[in-house]
């Protein structure tokens, strides 16, 4: 997830490579008439399956509607990204309203509700020449999952039932997390705080995130699993995730964003990138990365197939 990838330190942006996007592709239902055409347009993506899909979906997007377009993506981290945009080395990133809110605009308390988020965040950043287009549905936050298996016995639908739960009977929950999630405020501390739960400290356990996953799903160490909303290992390996009932979590939707002085010049990205980020949601996002982590594929031809099997590109 965005919040878990912030790289420490600036030292170069990442972009002293990249090569050329050099897929033969055509408008669809987006970029009829190339209004990119004669356009030099860099992309950039952090080094995550999910970011590098929606990257490269920029990058394609831009590529049909007529532009040359340098693939940057896979920068180390988020705060890498970031730079990029600010200081106008890359002109398009997929990023996430609660990074830029909490990360990198440093506000302690997330907005409720996903466009008040999103509505906070554009607004705050245009001082630092960065544009946000309208955000997507998809939101890559943070939840709790548990074994369909498991949870056939518990019947868990949301945080609200984990912590009923760790009240009754606190040595039935077991959590495996990440460290950082572990110490975070808006992680486990203040989940716990929030939804009243009371999980004895022999009862968490930290670890690596991937490893969470198969702890979860295949061991009796974890009855519950720090995940991500948006990953394709939870309808992978069966897993069942917990509704965040009373909105504790920040919201991560994903939303365009731009180096302003780019958009000034190329208004019409809006209507290019409108569009697709109006169809992309967790579902969709869960779908895609799945083909990435779980089936193996390569992020740039997962975008490319998925937006020509839904016409926003053709294949030239």
């Amino acid at each position: 997830m965005a919040l878990a990838l912030v790289a420490a330190g600036l030292s170069g942006c990442g972009l002293k490579s990249g090569s050329p996007m050099a897929d033969d592709v055509l408008p669809g239902s987006v970029g009829r008439g190339q209004p990119l055409k004669g356009a030099s347009l860099t992309v950039t993506s952090k080094n995550f399956s999910e970011n590098l899909v929606l990257g490269h979906m920029i990058g394609l997007i831009f590529k049909a509607a007529g532009a040359e377009v340098l693939d940057r993506t896979n920068l180390p981290g988020s705060l890498s990204g970031r730079e990029a945009i600010i200081q106008g080395d890359a002109d398009a990133i997929y990023e996430y309203t609660g990074t830029a809110w909490i990360t990198y605009l440093g506000k302690q308390t997330p907005v409720p509700g996903e466009r008040e988020q999103w509505e906070a965040v554009r607004d705050a950043d245009v001082r630092n020449g960065v544009s946000w287009l309208p955000p997507s549905a998809l939101d890559n936050t943070y939840t709790l999952a548990i074994s369909e298996r498991n949870n056939a016995r518990y019947g868990l639908r949301t945080l609200s039932d984990v912590a009923e739960l760790s009240r009754r009977d606190p040595s039935a929950v077991t959590l495996c997390v990440e460290n950082e999630f572990a110490s975070r405020e808006d992680g486990l501390p203040g989940m716990e705080r929030a939804y009243g739960m009371d999980i004895p400290a022999a009862g968490i356990r930290k670890m690596d995130a991937g490893i969470i996953y198969t702890q979860v799903a295949e061991s009796g160490s974890c009855l519950l699993g720090e995940v991500y909303t948006t990953d394709g290992r939870i309808k992978a390996m069966d897993l069942d995730t917990m509704e965040d009932d009373r909105h504790f979590f920040p919201h991560y939707n994903a939303a365009p964003a731009l180096h302003s002085a780019t958009y000034a010049k190329y208004p019409v990205i809006a209507d290019l990138l409108g569009p697709l980020s109006a169809r992309l949601n967790t579902a969709v996002a869960r779908e895609l990365n799945a083909r990435v982590d779980v089936d193996g594929e390569d992020p740039h031809q997962v975008a490319k197939e998925w937006l020509v099997e839904e016409g926003f590109i053709s294949e030239g």
